[in-house]
């Protein structure tokens, strides 16, 4: 076939609007589903002319905290003049969320120019390697996007899931970053914190500078062992860099940084909750090393700016004042107790009412064990999503653990549809209350998007 028959075939095949071409890609989450493996992703990427091999890359993993990462990192290198590609997921509210240049949603003229370029490889490589899933084929327009249209000069990268067989693996960055180790999709990772950070690991390049902040010796031992094996310097949150908190209070946090390099003393940040100082602290780690590894330049009054700027929808996030309603998307053992960290930390209230709603594959138990203990409601819900948790199963669960800590005073309440839901919380929650909407991002992006535009979410990883 000749080149302008190959691309008469793809006119003829083009998507007409982004809905279209968005629908296509998301077609392909029940029937193709999670599918480990570069093999596909690599060939591609060599039919698309190694697109990837042009860009920069800061490569995020780790079990909570990346999306933070990935926000003050493309706050921070945006404040020096530079051009910032984000790819991040799942979405919140629409797909092209996940695709971001300096902070802007790729457009649906690019979306669809970028998909109707992409689809023919993808039917091509279908025949002979089976289907790409949704996340391989939006990791394959988002590298094409930022290769060929965008052109930034960084890409803040993150994983979907794991590292070392996920599609984001593909390519070879300036830096690796991995956030934390914590148990979460353990039917696909592994069932010990050992195997897990394998897998996250599994990220780390030859002679790829690697920052850390993940705690647990069992994993730190497995990345140390990944980073001397590929001569990788490793910089770990707690030995090569540490933060020192200075103040701590609702919508603002300030801590001294003290690295290999240098000290910056005073950093403030808007987001809450103790993770978030940790979640700085790592990309201000990562800032460093590119500071001395690639000469990137960025003022310190301007980096100073921009870790106070830096917001990430859906993680404490304050969606209503009258009540007073905060989303969160925390939805293991992990996040949790970070949440209920930050809940007792930095948020004043007479009474805690909690909704929530979560996926069949995650840590219930643990997740219930570190917000039991502070809640005076708990609503159980269900997300309008594939394989969710039923709200009749967690209530037994949550009765059972209540019953447990003596607290059975605790008002229990069912109510599988989310929107109802959202409505008894609001009617129970009063001036001096806090209402906390958790758990799985599909339910954090419906509720999300209801409260600000009266409207669902789209959905996808």
């Amino acid at each position: 076939m000749t080149i302008e028959e190959t691309e008469g075939r793809a006119a003829e095949q083009a998507f007409s609007t982004a809905r279209e071409a968005v629908d296509w890609i998301v077609r392909f989450i029940p029937l193709a589903g999670i599918k480990f493996g570069l093999e596909r992703m690599e060939k591609i990427m060599e039919l698309l002319d190694n697109p990837h091999r042009r860009l920069k890359f800061i490569h995020v993993a780790g079990t909570n905290g990346k999306g933070s990462v990935c926000a003050f990192l493309t706050e921070a290198i945006r404040s020096g003049g530079y051009d910032v590609g984000t790819f991040t997921s799942p979405y919140i509210e629409s797909y092209n969320e996940r695709i971001r240049l300096n902070g802007q949603n790729i457009s649906d003229e690019d979306l669809l120019q970028t998909i109707n370029k992409v689809k023919p490889i993808i039917d091509e490589v279908t025949r002979e390697y089976g289907q790409p899933s949704m996340f391989e084929i939006s990791t394959v327009v988002a590298i094409e996007y930022f290769a060929r249209t965008a052109y930034p000069d960084f890409v803040v990268w993150e994983t979907g899931m794991g590292g070392r067989l996920d599609s984001t693996n593909v390519v070879t960055p300036l830096v690796s970053v991995i956030t934390n180790i914590g148990h979460d999709h353990m039917d696909f990772l592994g069932d010990s914190l050992a195997a897990i950070a394998g897998e996250k690991a599994g990220i780390i390049k030859a002679g790829v500078p690697v920052i850390s902040a993940v705690e647990q010796p069992e994993a730190i031992a497995v990345i140390e062992e990944k980073a001397a094996e590929k001569k990788s310097s490793l910089y770990l949150l707690g030995r090569d860099y540490r933060t020192e908190l200075v103040s701590r209070a609702e919508n603002e946090q300030v801590f001294h940084f003290e690295g290999l390099f240098r000290r910056i003393p005073d950093v403030a940040i808007t987001m809450n909750g103790p993770h978030q100082v940790k979640n700085a602290a790592v990309a201000l780690m990562t800032l460093e090393v590119l500071r001395q590894y690639y000469a990137l330049i960025i003022d310190d009054e301007d980096l100073d700016r921009a870790l106070k700027a830096t917001q990430w929808p859906g993680r404490l996030e304050l969606i209503s004042t009258e009540p007073r309603i905060l989303i969160d998307g925390a939805h293991n053992a992990e996040g949790a107790e970070m949440l209920a960290a930050a809940l007792t930390d930095t948020y004043k209230r007479d009474k805690l009412h909690f909704m929530m709603g979560m996926l069949t594959n995650k840590n219930h138990t643990g997740y219930f064990r570190h917000i039991l203990p502070i809640v005076d409601t708990l609503i159980l819900t269900e997300p309008n999503w594939l394989k969710k948790a039923s709200a009749e199963e967690l209530a037994e669960l949550a009765k059972g653990m209540l019953r447990e800590l003596g607290r059975e005073e605790v008002e229990v309440v069912i109510e599988p549809d989310w929107k109802q839901a959202l409505d008894r919380l609001k009617r129970l929650t009063g001036q001096d209350d806090l209402a906390v909407v958790s758990g799985t991002l599909y339910l954090i992006g419906d509720v999300r998007s209801w409260i600000k535009h009266q409207s669902d979410s789209e959905k996808g990883w």
